[in-house]
């Protein structure tokens, strides 16, 4: 209801106006307060000027005065008002000081590489040393050497990825086609080359394969392959290594066991395998009801391997073994398409901890 047009009414408005106008957070919200009392409908002032049409004769002057007071005390304020507002207002582009800070978009590490540092790091506390090597490799130290015959399948054009330039040195004696490497044992077979025993290495890096990408294949992907080598090592050694970084990886309770295989560089050769972490071994769907995961294939080196680099197969003896770093990454992180690791998904990539 629009206050009658005395004096008094004159003072309230005013009033009202200035603390209206003292309350507005923002220039739009005292623009608002300033239409309610002077805009040209529907306002205060509107109002009491639409009285002086209908008022009689004797009260007209009166309520035009009164009107036209609280219209220039209103215009003088907000006059006011709008000179200090653009007397302190910021500069375009100015920082306000009294915002909160904005959080820095910090990047990750990629899954994968978390996963090969913590195998790294789990390795070298047990004594073992990093080492790397080339990916495009000879026949010698990717195959002859690792005492895989001619016949081999992982020879075959389908499974290896040879290159059209010849390596410019290999081994006398073996063939000039180059690769890229199937797997990181080449990098063992060099560090013996150059290394009397004891030796313990890892040698992890990136392999290369005639694999179509698919939920669980790629044609590239992160390898670890381990070696020690000494007097007097067995078995029950590669067991208890591989024991020691299961319980670390996943967890303190993971058993493992070896099932027998053929790897043509070891002998005897065995599968690893990991008790499920999730059910303790009783079967559930991770483990498909098995209560086991299989990690990869190890054994204890050939004496063939031993007899190519030149070490004492009578004196020595060695285990080995080889990891896929995606392999672990599934099992660690529950992925079950191995293509993610590799599509730079932010959304997918984020999820992971530092």
């Amino acid at each position: 209801m629009t206050d009658l047009p005395t004096a008094d009414a004159v003072i309230a408005n005013i009033a009202a106006f200035e603390r209206e106008l003292a309350a507005a957070t923002s220039v739009r919200d005292a623009q608002s307060v300033r239409d309610r009392f002077l805009g040209r409908k529907n306002s205060v002032v509107a109002s009491w000027m639409q009285l002086v049409a209908t008022a009689p004769r004797e009260d007209k002057k009166t309520i035009g005065r009164f009107a036209n007071e609280l219209k220039q005390a209103i215009e003088t304020r907000w006059t006011a008002y709008v000179e200090h507002a653009n007397a302190t207002a910021r500069p375009a582009g100015a920082v306000d000081v009294t915002l909160p800070g904005r959080a820095p978009l910090l990047g990750r590490r990629h899954p994968l590489t978390i996963v090969r540092a913590r195998m790294e790091e789990i390795f070298t506390r047990m004594g073992f040393t990093v080492v790397e090597g080339p990916e495009a490799e000879d026949e010698w130290h990717c195959f002859d050497a690792l005492n895989m015959p001619q016949e081999h399948p992982a020879r075959d054009m389908q499974d290896t990825l040879y290159l059209s330039t010849p390596f410019p040195s290999f081994e006398p004696g073996g063939r000039a086609r180059t690769m890229l490497r199937t797997h990181t044992s080449s990098i063992q077979i060099r560090y013996m080359q150059t290394h009397e025993p004891p030796i313990r290495i890892i040698a992890p890096g990136r392999v290369y394969r005639r694999d179509d990408l698919d939920l669980t294949h790629s044609p590239a992907f992160g390898q670890v392959e381990g070696l020690a080598v000494g007097e007097g090592i067995s078995l029950a050694d590669l067991k208890g290594t591989l024991l020691a970084f299961a319980q670390q990886m996943f967890s303190p309770t993971t058993r493992v066991r070896f099932r027998p295989s053929f790897f043509p560089y070891t002998e005897p050769s065995a599968e690893i395998d990991l008790s499920c972490w999730q059910c303790d071994g009783k079967g559930c769907a991770m483990c498909k009801k098995t209560g086991w995961i299989e990690l990869g294939g190890c054994g204890m080196v050939h004496p063939a391997v031993f007899e190519a680099v030149g070490y004492d197969a009578e004196k020595y003896t060695g285990f080995a073994w080889g990891i896929g770093v995606e392999r672990i990454a599934i099992l660690r992180y529950q992925v079950e398409d191995i293509r993610l690791f590799y599509e730079n998904d932010l959304r997918f990539l984020e999820q992971f901890p530092y």
